[in-house]
């Protein structure tokens, strides 16, 4: 009886499980770069037919972003053609090829262990589409999570999936550092107009081996993803817009109990007349709103702080950056469950606002104090008030939102949208961090500095006020309800 009155949490949470795993997908393939870049550099620096530049490293250290955008604006499209389930079935095997291939990039091809230029396009590549699996998983993750958990719940476990993303990272960290064990990451010396070289002494394990590892360990989870997510149902709004109503019914029923299953199938029925609409069916602003959320979770700064921090804790002229990097991750993941377990009860706005107040003290702060060594705790102690205000409201809210305030009949290509600005602003923000940070007006000043984290102050406050004026607070709401809202506002 309580299963027909409640459902099973056990099959939704079983089923959320495996989703959220392309969330640490997600934060395991854009951050296992971090421990690999150095072997990476030093490797291909041995090229004979060409010079391995700061400019060529830099792109080969985000050319996965160029696949998130690629796999982000396509999300739409197979999430509506092939199914949310079989778009991250796709995405789990675009992982796991690019975890083989980013590990021996030589494989048919090339000499092994010898670096050319084409190799290195050939590396190059097998990042790309493992960018692609990660910008499919990015949009359809939350998606499906938004669209098989009941509406009380909704916030929370779309809000595991941010997560998800933070902990892959910090298990790559982790496993990074396993696969470093004894060995040391090569020394790279400059001599001069972005040509470096490896100094005398560097492990060559390390420029030979170690950082295959690294990109290879991703295969295991990659692999099990794949598996795992052919044992999950397709989602029931997909199932009734391609007229597979009884199916949809029946996990309905299993998620939340046979009552209520019949009522949300039909409200699903009644909102969804036709497979797709156009995208301004409900007008601009929906659009707008989403694809401004995705701005600026992005436009605050989080991902140069994120990205940089070991060299941000150096300049600040802190003696082991690396552990300051591990605190502000332990601090990040507690704060991402402080979201997770108050969004049901505080709502989204209030969430977002709050967050967006106490990122702007953060910057602020770091802003004010930066280069003082007699505050270089309180700039320390500001840059973790910024970091944990993020992971308490932008970080998992924004994908909570981009999951469920667009109707169901523009959802696939709406977050296609919304996620693709998001990886734009992603690559903006974290090419741009270096060159603001190290801006000089005279010679050792630390006006970069200040007008960085200014800067991100201002757009932390613009984005409190963007959220107060025009983001609709979808607490306890259906997506069902959202065409309703969009439409009284069109």
């Amino acid at each position: 009886m309580n299963n027909e009155q409640q459902g099973s949490k056990g099959y939704l949470f079983g089923i959320v499980l495996v989703a959220v795993l392309g969330g640490l997908l997600f934060g395991y393939d854009t951050a296992v770069i971090s421990g690999a870049e150095k072997g990476l550099q030093a490797f291909f620096m041995g090229a004979s037919d060409f010079t391995y530049t700061d400019a060529t490293h830099g792109f080969t250290c985000s050319s996965a972003l160029i696949g998130c955008i690629i796999g982000s604006a396509l999300s739409g499209f197979l999430a509506t053609n092939l199914g949310r389930k079989r778009s991250l079935i796709l995405a789990g095997v675009l992982f796991f090829i690019s975890a083989l291939g980013s590990m021996k990039p030589e494989f048919l091809f090339f000499e092994p262990g010898v670096p050319t230029w084409g190799l290195l396009i050939t590396f190059n590549i097998y990042r790309v589409i493992g960018g692609i699996g990660v910008g499919l998983a990015s949009a359809i993750c939350p998606m499906y999570i938004a669209e098989v958990a009941p509406s009380n719940i909704r916030g929370t476990l779309v809000s595991w999936n941010q997560f998800a993303i933070i902990f892959g990272q910090l298990v790559v960290y982790f496993v990074n550092f396993l696969i470093l064990g004894e060995h040391t990451n090569p020394v790279i010396e400059s001599i001069g107009k972005g040509v470096n070289q490896v100094a005398a002494g560097s492990d060559p394990w390390t420029i030979s081996t170690g950082w295959r590892y690294m990109f290879g360990s991703e295969a295991v989870p990659a692999g099990l993803f794949a598996l795992l997510i052919c044992l999950v149902p397709e989602t029931p709004r997909y199932l009734v817009m391609i007229g597979q109503d009884s199916k949809a019914l029946r996990i309905l029923n299993r998620i939340n109990g046979s009552v209520r299953g019949k009522d949300i199938l039909q409200e699903i029925k009644d909102t969804i007349t036709e497979k797709t609409e156009k995208l301004f069916t409900y007008g601009v602003l929906v659009i707008f709103v989403g694809i401004m959320l995705s701005v600026f979770q992005q436009a605050v700064g989080i991902n140069a702080v994120l990205y940089y921090a070991p060299r941000i804790f150096a300049d600040m002229g802190m003696d082991k950056p690396m552990v300051q990097t591990v605190i502000m991750g332990v601090v990040n993941i507690l704060f991402t469950l402080v979201a997770i377990f108050t969004v049901e009860k505080w709502g989204r706005k209030p969430l977002l606002i709050t967050g967006s107040i106490g990122m702007a003290i953060g910057a602020f702060g770091v802003a004010l104090t930066f280069g003082n060594a007699s505050m270089s705790m309180v700039t320390m102690l500001s840059i973790m008030v910024y970091s944990a205000s993020f992971m308490m409201s932008w970080g998992p809210i924004c994908w909570v939102l981009i999951a469920e305030i667009f109707p169901n009949t523009i959802r696939g290509a709406a977050v296609a949208i919304a996620v693709a600005f998001q990886w734009i602003f992603n690559w903006i923000v974290s090419s741009s961090f270096v060159p603001m940070f190290n801006m000089h007006l005279t010679p050792g000043d630390h006006f970069g500095h200040w007008f960085t984290y200014g800067l991100y102050g201002v757009i932390c406050i613009i984005a409190a006020l963007f959220v107060w004026r025009l983001v609709p607070e979808t607490k306890g709401k259906t997506l069902e309800d959202m065409s309703k809202l969009w439409k009284k506002e069109k």
